[in-house]
């Protein structure tokens, strides 16, 4: 999910060493949060959206192509890029659930992120008796899910985030920071999205198929 991007000099400081991590970071989006790009883009906006979050933030993002409802983002970069683009996707998506609304709330709605994460890296996330995840939840105020089935054909779990960008945004780097400590055991099959939705979380509250305690 990381390797260095090059060696670090002797006596690098944290943040130095920090900036010459590659952070590779796939989140599971819904097709009607997307449009016009690659046949599907990002977010409302389509291709210029898209454009925009990749100049900004300095982060390579891809999606996935095919016919089924769901497709994987793929955003990597320095951690600094790829935290830039992660923000960016959340505000962007919480503007554009605001537009939809009528009240005062408008443009403070809360908005989820499904993280994909190789089932060998969400014990470490859980932590012991879910210590580390109860953690995450009270030190940021976001809501996170770690499904507790496999997604299809595949040795990757969805991670869901949910809140205002501002708390995801935190979540969203606390989880990282515990993925970029614990890397993956054996080999990953990623996971690719298909007609069969299987254990794909269909909304904030909602999984198909068995869910984590956590």
């Amino acid at each position: 999910m990381a390797s260095p991007d090059g060696a670090s000099g002797m006596g690098s400081s944290p943040e130095e060493t920090e900036l010459s991590i590659t952070l590779t970071l796939r989140m599971l989006m819904h097709g009607k949060v997307m449009g016009g790009w690659k046949g599907l883009a990002l977010l409302g906006g389509g291709r210029e959206t898209v454009k925009r979050i990749r100049e900004q933030s300095s982060a390579r993002i891809t999606i996935s192509e095919g016919c089924c409802p769901e497709r994987i983002t793929t955003i990597t970069g320095s951690t600094d890029a790829v935290f830039r683009a992660v923000s960016m996707i959340a505000f962007k998506l919480e503007e554009d659930l605001g537009a939809g609304s009528d009240g005062a709330a408008a443009g403070r709605a809360p908005v989820t992120l499904r993280l994909v994460i190789p089932a060998s890296q969400c014990g470490s996330l859980i932590g012991k008796a879910g210590a580390k995840i109860r953690e995450i939840r009270e030190s940021t105020g976001a809501q996170v899910q770690v499904a507790g089935d496999l997604l299809p054909n595949s040795t990757e779990r969805a991670v869901t985030v949910s809140g205002v960008p501002d708390t995801i945004i935190q979540c969203v780097r606390q989880i990282c920071a515990v993925i970029l400590e614990s890397p993956p055991k054996g080999a990953t099959i990623p996971y690719h999205p298909g007609l069969s939705l299987g254990t794909i979380l269909l909304s904030a509250n909602q999984v198909r198929g068995r869910a984590s305690p956590y």
